[in-house]
């Protein structure tokens, strides 16, 4: 197939244009390199060292002997986007570009404003772009299980059944999500289906939970191809702030009790997710929603599972608490449904299987890189500016002037 990943620069986008490709897939990334500016505006950094996009390609093609094709733009810009389109004419967009952090949304109203822009109108931009140039393209966009939230019954995927004063009716699960990032995902949602319906799309929707990892049987093959690790406060996850913390011996940061639940997938087994609905599109006005996880865990259990696992390596580690900087309940039900991509091929890989091997060898090799620093929380979500707002204007300013 001929498959376009938008986003195809950053953590999710790289590994699966790399798999894609080894697949036999013909393969373009499609990015603006604002992933690398966010580094720069929050003085982060991956714990791996990433290397320029342009080296990443020229060692992939030397390795693999396949080329992936390459397109600098963005997707809010539709005059790049439609030519873009005409030229590759893929069979399959995978949409990743977008702004992935909730805690980024949250840090100030500039932020919030931008995220949804950003997100939301590049969606709608690729859902138009769709229509005019490729009509039969399936649209295969990354969402979020964040847009559920955690209600107090079991998430079904995608849709539910209600009855309701002697009626019923089959209609999306209620969304309950939990910052401006969150929020421009349902948006998104909204708007494929509308499109999917008034226009015929094909789209399928993949509420992907936290994915972990950094290895890949692709990324693997050499040093210049190696995937983010991200630990920081905004867009590191919990996992991986905790494997950081344990190699370099700092307490693991549990927010509040521990006990917020969410769903966990490998990163391996997010390409293959990919790859799956792929091969398996949409039909002509069809929107799919799948639960793309394979485990639940709490923040707690994820903490303790660590600690384990330091101390094969010989690495003792505590656990603190902090003030929850989030407003969300610290013990709830949670039960998701995740069987469609299990029935139609997904072999999950097991976080108990690959926390040495895929997290904590990887955050040991690269502990020299670790700024205790972006341990701890800066973004509060009851306030209206973060600490890290303070240093936007001047950071960005920057960026801009170094890009001019």
């Amino acid at each position: 197939m001929k498959i376009c990943v938008l986003g195809g620069d950053g953590y999710c986008g790289w590994a699966t244009a790399l798999y894609l490709s080894r697949k036999g897939h013909e393969v373009a990334i499609v990015d603006n390199y604002l992933r690398r500016q966010w580094d720069h505006e929050l003085g982060v950094q991956s714990l791996t060292p990433i290397e320029p996009l342009s080296r990443r390609l020229g060692v992939w093609q030397e390795i693999s002997g396949r080329a992936i094709e390459m397109f600098t733009g963005d997707v809010t810009d539709y005059d790049f986007l439609c030519p873009m389109m005409d030229t590759f004419r893929p069979d399959a967009v995978v949409h990743f570009a977008e702004q992935r952090a909730a805690p980024y949304s949250m840090i100030d109203r500039k932020h919030a404003v931008f995220t949804q822009v950003n997100n939301v109108v590049g969606t709608l931009n690729v859902l138009f772009a769709i229509r005019e140039v490729v009509p039969d393209c399936h649209l295969v966009k990354l969402g979020t299980m964040g847009e559920y939230g955690t209600p107090n019954i079991d998430i079904e995927e995608g849709y539910i059944k209600i009855e309701h004063n002697g009626r019923s009716d089959v209609l999306p699960f209620p969304k309950q999500p939990g910052s401006f990032y969150h929020l421009s995902k349902v948006h998104d949602s909204h708007n494929i289906t509308f499109t999917c319906k008034i226009w015929g799309l094909r789209a399928t929707d993949l509420n992907q939970g936290v994915v972990y990892g950094t290895v890949t049987e692709e990324t693997s093959m050499d040093e210049a191809l190696i995937n983010r690790f991200d630990y920081d406060d905004v867009f590191g996850t919990v996992l991986n702030r905790f494997c950081a913390e344990a190699a370099v011996g700092h307490p693991l940061t549990v927010y509040g009790s521990g006990g917020q639940t969410r769903g966990f997938l490998d990163i391996r087994d997010t390409v293959r997710c990919i790859e799956i609905a792929c091969l398996n599109p949409a039909d002509r006005g069809e929107f799919r929603v799948f639960n793309q996880f394979t485990e639940q865990f709490s923040v707690m259990q994820l903490a303790q599972m660590v600690q384990t696992a330091a101390r094969s390596m010989d690495l003792h580690v505590e656990i603190d608490h902090l003030e929850p900087p989030r407003v969300e309940a610290q013990a709830h039900y949670y039960n998701a449904k995740h069987s469609k991509l299990i029935d139609l091929g997904l072999q999950p890989h097991f976080l108990s299987e690959s926390l040495l091997d895929s997290l904590m060898n990887v955050a040991v090799k690269y502990q020299h890189r670790v700024d205790i620093s972006q341990f701890l929380p800066q973004i509060k979500w009851h306030e209206a500016r973060n600490p890290r707002s303070r240093r936007w204007s001047a950071q960005a300013a920057v960026a801009l002037s170094e890009q001019r």
